[in-house]
């Protein structure tokens, strides 16, 4: 079965979609683990100034 030349443009620009889509989403992942760990290391600093811990992460 051969697709006609509109029926490849539609599967190539679904394609094109779902990479954007798909590369979006890894970008939102590994931007929410950044802040995540960001956000961890700040509080760690912050509890070892308080004198809650007894050592900070380096």
């Amino acid at each position: 079965m051969r697709l006609t030349p509109e029926e490849l443009s539609a599967r190539k620009k679904r394609n094109l979609a779902l990479a954007g889509a798909l590369v979006a989403f890894i970008v939102l992942v590994f931007t929410t683990t950044v802040l995540k760990m960001r956000g961890n290391l700040d509080d760690r600093k912050e509890a070892a100034a308080a004198g809650r811990i007894v050592s900070p992460a380096p």
